[in-house]
């Protein structure tokens, strides 16, 4: 165990997932349901993408690129159709909150889970960190607590400020904003594919 690894694949792991699709993801589940549910399905999500890297994550490196981004342009796309799609159903949650039902822990927790895992399959901190596991292999226990304690920070920062935002900013537009940020990065990752 090298605490200097761990502070180091913290830090590479934090910058990295900040401006991600992930974290955007954990911002918006954060302003609709209570946040410790939230965090706990994108935690358990987190390990496991962890481990994924660490054991395979190699291999997603070996991938073309242009298939690689392919895959990415499809998941931003469906995401972003999640999120706008998701809106009535909020709006049917809402009803169940004002007539005193809330989204029960399992169900939070594991939306949370199921979304961020897929979200973060492939990713650019997936790579990262197995190229870290890679370069430290003899400190592997060290890369995989610094990564997941790196995304964890990330997620529960998004998760907070979601609460924060939604006091200033209607759900509505979050999502929408959301949706529209999810259709770009899919642009993006759908001319990277075609430019090769």
């Amino acid at each position: 165990m090298s605490l200097l690894v761990i502070g180091t694949v913290f830090v590479l792991v934090f910058l990295a997932e900040l401006p991600d699709k992930t974290a955007l993801a954990s911002l918006v589940l954060g302003t609709r349901y209570r946040p410790i549910y939230v965090f706990v399905g994108a935690a358990a999500a987190f390990v496991v993408h962890v481990a994924l890297a660490i054991v395979a994550g190699r291999l997603l490196a070996l991938l073309p690129h242009r298939a690689l981004e392919a895959v990415v342009a499809g998941l931003f796309i469906i995401g972003a159709v999640l999120l706008l799609r998701g809106r009535h159903e909020e709006e049917e949650e809402d009803l169940d909150i004002k007539e005193g039902t809330e989204p029960t822990f399992l169900r939070v927790s594991s939306t949370a889970f199921l979304v961020i895992l897929v979200a973060e399959f492939g990713d650019l901190t997936q790579i990262l960190t197995a190229n870290l596991a890679a370069r430290y292999h003899d400190f592997l226990p060290s890369v995989a607590i610094g990564a997941v304690l790196g995304l964890w920070a990330v997620a529960g920062l998004a998760i907070v400020g979601g609460r924060s935002l939604l006091r200033v900013v209607p759900l509505a537009v979050v999502t929408r904003i959301a949706a529209a940020i999810m259709l770009v990065l899919a642009g993006f990752s759908l001319y990277s594919a075609i430019r090769g």
